[in-house]
């Protein structure tokens, strides 16, 4: 357990105590209520990092008119305790008034890489993305970030920034944690009944399905898109929004796969939406 881990509020307490980090500093930007696919996030930080700093924010510009920022489940008493365990040392819990003041005017927008896929069904999300993020880079000055994979196009497109922006950090993207079943760990799980619980594996496994065609060497996009829906039509709860297998890089969708590609999709059980995504080649 770290012996002093700090909590700080405002940006002069993480200014103050960023300054005594010597070595190489981690950042872990996250919304709170912390999963064990969190916590992978920030064990990969102290295995690569001398100090690790971890954001806790929920994000207002990231969320659209319908979405669940009302909603959005909270526990910070439940994540300081899981960040203490796991060795963090500082905590940084800003709130809106510190990150979007009154007269707030600058955003930041990635154009291309945010346009299909997520950004196509969640108009402004990317751009709360891309503003939040590199304002938690400007604050914590990290020298590597860690995100999940889960979150793909969320990845790339920081990636894409972090290079445009020419932030000194190392974006490291690490792997989806699951559920024994397959279900990719995620906070909105818990928005989920238990029979929509029980269905909610379809992602994985229609993702699965296709990826073993992939592996029998079927390289037509359209026909491995078009197993992710059978195996989602087969589930009477799951309503698919998307199904995408596009270059990895670009995000750009793919008749014929040559390369790298991300075979991602978006999923209603009941309201809840999930997201999840497997890497081809």
């Amino acid at each position: 357990m770290s012996e002093s881990m700090i909590i700080a509020s405002t940006l002069d307490e993480l200014y103050h105590a960023r300054q005594y980090l010597d070595g190489p500093v981690g950042l872990v930007p996250t919304m709170g209520y912390l999963h064990n696919g969190h916590i992978s996030l920030v064990r990969q930080a102290k295995m690569e990092c001398k100090n690790v700093i971890v954001s806790i924010f929920v994000n207002p510009t990231q969320f659209g008119p319908n979405e669940d920022l009302s909603n959005y489940p909270r526990n910070m008493e439940q994540d300081l305790r899981l960040l203490e365990n796991a060795g963090v040392d500082i905590v940084w819990t800003p709130t809106s008034e510190i990150m979007y003041p009154p007269g707030y005017q600058t955003w930041v927008e990635v154009e291309t890489l945010t346009k299909p896929l997520e950004g196509s069904m969640r108009p402004g999300h990317f751009r709360g993305v891309t503003t939040i993020v590199s304002k938690l880079f400007n604050a914590a000055r990290p020298d590597k970030a860690y995100f999940g994979q889960k979150d793909a196009q969320q990845a790339a497109v920081i990636r894409q920034m972090t290079r445009d922006l020419s932030y000194p950090i190392e974006i490291v993207v690490c792997p989806i944690l699951r559920e024994a079943d397959g279900l990719a760990m995620s906070s909105r799980n818990t928005y989920l009944s238990v029979e929509q619980r029980q269905a909610a594996p379809v992602l994985f496994r229609a993702l699965s399905t296709a990826k073993t065609a992939f592996d029998d060497r079927e390289r037509n996009a359209e026909k491995l898109r078009q197993v992710v829906k059978d195996v989602l039509s087969a589930e009477p709860l799951a309503r698919l929004q998307y199904v995408s297998c596009a270059d990895y890089d670009t995000l750009e969708e793919l008749d014929v796969i040559t390369g790298r590609a991300l075979l991602s999709l978006a999923v209603f059980i009941g309201k809840t939406r999930l997201i999840d995504n497997i890497i081809l080649g």
